[in-house]
């Protein structure tokens, strides 16, 4: 695909566009590379594996610990937790997203958040990336400067909710955020049905094309068709991960790289499993199978708002997670109930626990 030769108004590309994301790219990578012995078949193969992308393919959106009272934040639980999910099948971890109540969050607290993270996961091959969005393109920016200050592995950047911009706007909005980190990579975050409005594969495809460190999407809008023709249009250096446990599988078939996940708090590694069986080893079967087991759990963990039935099953295997704060509330019995049978189905709990 020809890139463009201008950029107005914002230094995003530039004829050396491809060289700059590939810099992006083998900086990270570095870090990422996997040491496994390969067998044959599988150096034969190399050059039609998908790239083994920045922030890698299980991702884990992590709930935000509050004490019993919900008013603070508990910096402790979520260092345990987050040092828990990178020895447990998290390539990266998002701090301050959705599932960590960003909306109610201070900025003080997403950045010590930010810092306590980082440092739980230090020593490990686990990437920390911020929740910087905003509707506010001026408050995005200061999130994301802080957020390369503090060394973080990237930034994901929500579509503009609730202000419900034209996709003019939002391309302005997400080039000026990434004109002012241009070394931080950035995962832009698609998800209409929270922010009121969608971001066209047509934007998605341009953003990709004219801003080398904007380098990933997790698409949440549920819709294949759109998935698909962003991958159809879109370098392979550009990944593009499901934005929803239940469509892991169907995406990888489109050509997605991974997920960002909330289930993977709790089976990360057969997340992973699922991945490698149908990417690396060709064995849709078993990755089919793997779905399978989960189904009812990825179902039960969106029974109500995320992360209500995601904290409560936190709870149950006995991590002190706390409330989630207003104006989200408690788990009812219905849900409890369905997400107690999706996690003793999973394996997650026994018939006599709790």
């Amino acid at each position: 695909m020809a890139f463009l030769s201008s950029c107005p108004g914002g230094s995003c590309l530039t004829r050396d566009h491809h060289k700059h994301r590939l810099a992006i790219r083998s900086r990270l990578q570095r870090s990422l590379c996997c040491t496994t012995a390969r067998t044959e078949q599988q150096v034969q193969a190399q050059e039609v594996e998908r790239p083994k992308h920045f922030f890698g393919r299980v991702i884990t959106a992590l709930v935000t610990p509050f004490k019993l009272t919900g008013v603070e934040v508990d910096y402790g639980v979520a260092e345990s937790l987050a040092a828990h999910l990178a020895e447990n099948g998290s390539d990266a971890i998002i701090v301050a997203g959705t599932t960590g109540e960003s909306a109610t969050l201070t900025w003080s607290e997403e950045y010590e958040l930010f810092r306590v993270v980082k440092s739980a996961v230090a020593g490990t091959k686990c990437r920390v990336i911020a929740g910087a969005g905003s509707n506010s393109t001026e408050e995005a920016i200061e999130a994301t400067k802080k957020s390369a200050k503090l060394g973080l592995d990237g930034t994901l950047q929500v579509v503009p909710y609730y202000n419900k911009p034209p996709q003019q706007g939002i391309m302005a909005h997400f080039r000026a955020i990434a004109n002012a980190a241009p070394d931080l990579p950035m995962m832009l975050y698609n998800i209409p049905g929270r922010t009121g409005i969608n971001m066209t594969a047509e934007t998605s495809i341009k953003l990709a094309e004219m801003c080398p460190n904007i380098v990933a999407l997790k698409e949440a809008s549920g819709n294949l068709e759109q998935f698909a023709r962003i991958r159809r249009a879109t370098s392979p250096d550009f990944a593009l991960y499901s934005g929803d446990d239940a469509l892991t599988l169907p995406l990888l078939s489109l050509g997605g790289n991974g997920v960002v996940s909330v289930a993977s708090h709790f089976i990360g590694p057969e997340i992973q499993r699922m991945i490698e069986h149908f990417v690396d080893l060709g064995n849709p079967e078993e990755a089919f199978r793997i779905h399978c087991r989960y189904m009812d759990l990825f179902e039960a963990l969106f029974v109500m708002a995320n992360p209500i039935p995601a904290k409560a099953a936190l709870r149950l295997l006995g991590w002190p997670v706390g409330p989630t704060r207003l104006p989200l509330t408690d788990i009812t019995a219905s849900a409890e109930q369905q997400l107690r049978q999706a996690m003793i189905a999973a394996g997650l709990l026994s018939n006599g626990s709790g």
